[in-house]
């Protein structure tokens, strides 16, 4: 139903405007009499077989929603009942940002993916943190932090270690963002002396806390073997709980989308199927040379069951979906609960 007769209509509307249409038309939908448990019952697949136990905590299924779609926690509550095992929230920054002029969101059908130049626009980590004090569901949440674009590299720790602390009693885990490539030079934190000093300062905070929450570093796509190697070398030096693979890139290699439309589209990370093979290669070679203790969620081109199952075979504990939710429909976390469901039974 989604595919031959909702998508093509959201299609013929702006990405960024259907998107912030949606948010009050999916909660206004759930309050409707019993719809969150039609919603359960249509999208939610519960066994135990499909039950994951992760940096110490217990996920339903091993399909989550990547960072970026519900950037503020605006629906949580509402999201579980697609059938999600976990939600991440962000990249929130401390104080609130617009983000990227407009437009900065675009489709690339052909090529099955998107290009955002978003820019971190969140509302700021406070509102999003009362969301979440707030909440009715249960859900495992995620919690994505960034720096403010208006902070110089030299002073991001203090934006990380506020949005740790504004956080850290309303989410179950943690994720260091310093990949994406639309906010200015904020992927030079990846190199290896910020990178170690960041995420050493950010542990520091998180075990001086009564109960040490699990900390994970997301990475780009871009990243050549010797920078993955300094990525591992940190992991294991900081203890991270782990890594998630991958954010977006700024490749823009043998896409299907004419050439001329796509550089109007201009900077951005592309996401969608062009980064399925590059973000699977990745999570194998992290998965070869990391340590079983540092565990991994892949992210980045799942379009198909068929690709979930590629990223947990090459060593993915945990997946998470965002263009192919989009592209597909919330009937994929189905599809791929139900691809699992049928592989342990053999």
């Amino acid at each position: 139903m989604y595919k031959p007769l909702i998508r093509p209509l959201l299609f013929q509307i702006d990405p960024e405007q259907i998107h912030d249409l949606s948010y009050p038309v999916i909660k206004t939908a759930f309050k409707l009499p019993f719809a969150a448990q039609l919603g359960k019952n249509i999208f939610r697949v519960d066994y135990p077989a499909l039950e994951r136990e992760v940096f110490g905590l217990k996920f339903p299924n091993p399909v989550g929603l990547a960072a970026g779609f519900d950037k503020d926690a605006r629906l949580v509550d509402e999201f579980e009942n697609f059938g999600f095992g976990f939600l991440e929230i962000g990249t929130l920054t401390p104080m609130p940002q617009p983000g990227n002029e407009k437009p900065r969101l675009f489709r690339l059908p052909k090529d099955q993916a998107i290009i955002n130049r978003m820019g971190f626009n969140n509302r700021g980590v406070e509102v999003a943190a009362h969301r979440l004090r707030n909440r009715r569901g249960n859900i495992i949440i995620g919690g994505n932090i960034g720096k403010n674009k208006v902070t110089p590299n030299e002073q991001a720790l203090k934006d990380y270690l506020y949005c740790f602390d504004a956080l850290y009693e309303v989410v179950d885990y943690f994720v260091v963002n310093v990949s994406s490539p639309n906010t200015p030079d904020l992927r030079a934190l990846q190199d290896k002396e910020p990178l170690q000093h960041l995420l050493s300062e950010l542990q520091n905070r998180n075990q001086s806390k009564l109960k040490a929450k699990p900390l994970l570093l997301k990475i780009a796509p871009d990243l050549n073997q010797n920078q993955l190697d300094d990525i591992i070398q940190i992991a294991v030096d900081t203890q991270l709980s782990g890594i998630i693979a991958t954010n977006t890139t700024i490749s823009r290699d043998n896409l299907l989308t004419n050439q001329a439309q796509v550089l109007a589209m201009g900077a951005g990370g592309l996401s969608g199927k062009p980064l399925t093979q590059r973000s699977t290669e990745i999570i194998r070679y992290l998965r070869q040379h990391l340590p079983p203790a540092i565990r991994l969620i892949g992210v980045g081109g799942i379009m198909t069951a068929e690709d979930a199952l590629e990223k947990l075979d090459a060593g993915a504990d945990l997946i998470q979906l965002y263009t192919g939710f989009i592209y597909e429909g919330p009937g994929l976390v189905r599809q791929i609960n139900q691809a699992l469901l049928k592989r342990t039974k053999w």
